[in-house]
């Protein structure tokens, strides 16, 4: 998917003795957002923009060996040792020997040829890291303006870890204009490397560029453009985690030296098997504990009570991602954890006094968001049209972010209908769930459309219940509502599936009998038979709401 972006220039970082100023080039290309205020908390931005940059460039996975050269001396000196070892006379080996003189200095022929190419390849590499860090990175992080905060998004290179940093207007002791609106902002690695010189003690200036988007570098205007061939999964990820940010789920808070010494442990030991797992062991009005594997050891949390009313204990993979918000603890006020459940998606919100640095991770390091989160399949998915959908859109931007109920009881509307409106508008990229102030707003994350055709099927999964409810292989054969919970049994091809839907439209539990469902849970998302399920449930319930109008219409004829 290609995003074009074009900045006036790039974001600096100036500064004297007094004072420094930090000015973010944003996407001139996009409708105009801008913002300018004086930090009050210039040392609390400093750290957590830091974090922001961690999240960007980290990249977990399993990087292999390169062991193509060893092979290829293998296979060299493999006709050798057999020669060797099968040598009886003294010609033979001094035959050997010649060999080995002659090979030898071949192999160093063959490095002086290839020294100068070598010598380049590795000079451009070392350019590009230091001079144009973008070209390492994908994609520049996204930075919305709203009429009580600033915040900015960004995603992991790897695609397991979300990053966010919210700004409230209390730390700004001045905020001079702003209008509301999302824009990509250009970013470096040099633009880090200037963050560390804010100091507590100098006026920091803060400005997402309003006049135009005109900054110069030179004597004249310098604009940089890009066309970015940006990966679906990448686009996906952002769609996925807010999905994620409104399921079910535990909740706990911790002091900012339970998370220290967490991670303390986790740097002075290396776990050489698995399993390689944190279990949080969460009993109702006593403290919480989390064991860490495969040691045994259990870090308790005296001043941190499970304020929940289920004992439960939850394990989370990737555990090492979590030293992104080292950095960020010595100014902690708090932790705030969201738990999806056992080897589902985990959030991390550290308070640091109007700033908040939200730390989003998929459910192991190897699960990235996009591909096997699935998460928006388990969102509400109640059938609205398309008016709806922008009506209910059009009313969340006049506030720019507002909670379900409040949208449903302004627009007169069902809430389930609201929700299930919300839930598009999150999947198709113009709204983020606001998972600290329980609200959604505004996000728009591309300037044009979204193909979400292409979109569509964030999984094989998707696209085979689609092909089964078009093949009518799949039936609804029981509908029930249990203590407030919607039960919903299907039967396909002999086997039967069953879900297990709140009030609020969402998915809690869901049982199959197929392959896929018995070796991996929910842990990888719905199996198709799952989610030809919901849909067949979702299209049952529009049809009796739209039959239910019509009775009512015809009775008032």
């Amino acid at each position: 998917m290609i995003f074009e972006h074009k900045y006036g220039g790039s974001s600096s970082v100036s500064g004297n003795a007094k004072a420094v100023g930090v000015s973010f080039a944003p996407d001139t290309l996009r409708e105009p957002t801008y913002f300018i205020g004086k930090l009050q908390k210039s040392l609390h931005f400093r750290e957590a923009i830091s974090a922001l940059h961690y999240v960007v460039v980290s990249d977990l996975r399993l990087k292999p060996k390169e062991r193509t050269d060893y092979q290829a001396w293998l296979k060299e000196q493999e006709p050798i040792w057999m020669a060797e070892y099968m040598a009886g006379a003294s010609d033979v080996r001094d035959q050997i020997e010649a060999k080995k003189l002659e090979l030898e200095g071949v192999r160093k022929e063959k490095a002086g040829v290839m020294a100068p190419y070598y010598k380049a390849q590795q000079a451009y590499f070392n350019y590009l890291y230091k001079k144009d860090m973008d070209m390492w990175y994908v994609l520049d992080p996204v930075i919305t303006v709203h009429p009580d905060e600033i915040f900015f998004e960004c995603f992991s290179q790897d695609e397991s870890s979300y990053g966010k940093l919210s700004c409230d207007y209390g730390v700004f002791k001045e905020v001079e204009e702003f209008k509301c609106g999302t824009t990509n902002i250009d970013y470096s690695q040099l633009l880090y490397d200037e963050f560390q010189k804010i100091r507590t003690y100098k006026e920091t200036e803060f400005k997402v560029d309003p006049s135009g988007f005109e900054i110069q570098t030179t004597n004249e205007d310098s604009y940089k453009e890009m066309k970015i061939d940006l990966p679906d999964s990448w686009v996906r990820g952002f769609l996925q985690v807010s999905s994620a940010m409104t399921l079910p789920a535990s909740e706990v808070t911790l002091e900012p030296m339970d998370l220290h010494n967490l991670l303390f442990y986790l740097k002075r030991f290396k776990e050489k098997e698995g399993p390689r797992s944190i279990r949080f062991i969460l009993k109702p009005g006593k403290p919480v504990q989390m064991l860490l594997e495969p040691w045994g050891h259990v870090i308790n949390c005296p001043r941190s009570l499970y304020k929940g009313d289920t004992e439960r204990e939850i394990r989370i993979w990737g555990r090492r991602r979590l030293l992104i918000l080292e950095r960020l603890l010595p100014i902690a006020e708090k932790i705030n954890i969201t738990l999806l459940g056992t080897g589902l998606p985990s959030f991390y919100q550290v308070k640091m006094g109007g700033m908040t640095f939200t730390l989003g991770l998929s459910g192991w390091t190897q699960n990235d968001w996009s591909k096997m989160g699935q998460f928006d399949l388990m969102a509400p998915r109640r059938v609205t049209d398309a008016m709806t959908q922008q009506k209910v859109f059009l009313a969340l931007k006049e506030n720019w972010l507002e909670s379900a109920d409040s949208l449903a009881g302004r627009l007169g509307m069902d809430k389930t209908v609201v929700l299930g409106a919300l839930g598009i508008l999150v999947q198709s990229g113009k709204v983020i769930y606001d998972l600290e102030h329980k609200v959604y707003r505004v996000r728009i994350l591309k300037k044009d459309e979204l193909p979400m055709d292409e979109l569509r099927f964030a999984s094989e999964a998707e696209a085979k219940a689609t092909k089964l409810i078009a093949a009518k292989s799949i039936k609804i054969v029981e509908m029930a509502e249990r203590d407030g919970v919607k039960v919903i049994r299907s039967q396909w091809n002999g086997g039967e599936t069953t879900i297990y839907i709140d009030s609020d439209d969402r998915l809690i539990q869901a049982e199959c009998n197929c392959n896929f469902f018995r070796q991996n849970r929910l842990r990888k998302g719905p199996c198709e038979h799952i989610i030809a399920t919901r849909m067949l449930a979702a299209a049952a319930q529009a049809a009796a709401a739209q039959a239910g109008a019509a009775a009512v219409n015809n009775t008032k004829a």
